[in-house]
């Protein structure tokens, strides 16, 4: 039995409400059971200079928790002076998963910058933050063409991350900080729209897992993702055809 009592392939409670913030260019507010993180999405007229002249746009991120998003305070990167190992990884993370599926010739030299602040963790924050991250991005695409800074929506396909693991329950969905500290083996799997692999982290705590063991992983988190997607819709109140290259709103 599952600390929480749910089945191997249910996933925790999931909402994202969409445009929280006032300023940003997009924004997403994403909740997995006790996890919540705060996504925001801004823009800038501009590119890293690699990238000048190039006409292509760029898509990064940063990602922190705040001081009480666990059960005891944690000190500010920002006061050591340094981001620890653990945070670049994941805002690389949640940049790469972005820039996968966004067409960045047609952002044309704009820079999105995605701010991932994890208000409450219970497990699977960089989960929740790939996929409320790209909610927040998705609006900003659709700021950017209501204030005719692009004239289309650049082609963005969905993507979403879920987590999986190997338990004394066997092979599980979306764990929870009680399960993921305890886990014999835990993966975060990115997947896109189409069904493509962005990235798998997948990590034996004990001894090695079976390639058998990372299929059934694999194939609770495809089947677990689906609903994020739905969710993702829902929070922008869009049909999937509406996601199409080249959509112009209104």
């Amino acid at each position: 039995m599952r600390p929480s009592g749910r089945a191997a392939h249910a996933l925790r409670p999931v909402s994202i409400e969409a445009g929280v913030s006032h300023h940003a260019e997009g924004s997403a507010l994403i909740r997995i059971g006790r996890t919540e993180v705060l996504c925001t999405a801004s823009v800038e007229p501009r590119v890293p200079s690699f990238l000048r002249g190039q006409g292509q746009g760029w898509i990064t991120a940063e990602y922190g928790m705040l001081p009480r998003a666990t059960h005891r305070r944690g000190e500010r990167e920002a006061a050591r002076g340094k981001q620890s190992g653990r945070t670049q990884e994941i805002q690389r993370l949640i940049g790469r998963s972005l820039r996968a599926v966004t067409d960045r010739r047609a952002m044309g030299e704009i820079g999105v910058t995605v701010d991932c602040d994890v208000l409450n963790a219970d497990g699977g924050t960089r989960c929740a933050a790939i996929t409320g991250a790209w909610v927040a991005l998705h609006l900003s695409f659709a700021t950017l063409v209501r204030n005719r800074v692009i004239a289309a929506m650049p082609p963005l396909g969905q993507v979403a991350a879920i987590s999986c693991g190997l338990t004394d329950a066997g092979a599980v969905l979306d764990l929870d900080y009680a399960e993921d500290s305890g886990a014999l083996a835990d993966a975060n799997i990115v997947l896109a729209g189409d069904g493509g692999l962005v990235e798998v982290q997948a990590t034996a705590e004990g001894a090695p897992f079976s390639e058998p063991q990372f299929q059934e992983l694999l194939r609770l988190a495809r089947d677990g993702v689906g609903t994020l997607f739905a969710a993702q819709r829902a929070a922008l109140d869009l049909a999937p055809l509406d996601l199409a290259p080249g959509a112009r709103l209104p």
